[in-house]
């Protein structure tokens, strides 16, 4: 078995060339960026999200974003909802039951007309 020497520094070699030119998030490792930037409060505060709740009696603000999420979440439920119950009904099943009492009812209408004949 060979020894695992050369194979470990063929690995450090490969490694350091190519970890300079791995990109990090924000397309470069120096400095703060958006995604970790520091923020502006020091340590959480206790409550959901670190917002504070507004004084007693006064509503909350709603921020710009709510009302198009609220409205698009509420229609694509009832948009989804009435589509999917409306949808028809186009299994093999169903055609295949369809067929057959087809068959069914013409070959009722042949044997009750072959009565008539005999008659």
């Amino acid at each position: 078995m060979p020894s695992p020497k050369p194979f470990a520094t063929a690995a450090g070699m490969l490694r350091a060339r190519l970890t300079p030119s791995i990109r990090t998030r924000g397309g470069h490792d120096h400095g703060p960026s958006r995604w970790t930037s520091p923020g502006h409060q020091d340590r959480p505060n206790g409550y959901l999200f670190n917002r504070v709740p507004p004084p007693p009696g006064q509503p909350r603000q709603w921020e710009d974003w709510e009302l198009p999420c609220y409205l698009t979440s509420f229609l694509t439920i009832v948009i989804l909802g009435v589509g999917l119950n409306a949808k028809p009904d186009l299994t093999i099943e169903t055609w295949a039951h369809h067929k057959a009492l087809e068959r069914l009812e013409q070959a009722q209408q042949l044997a009750a007309s072959a009565v008539d004949d005999a008659e």
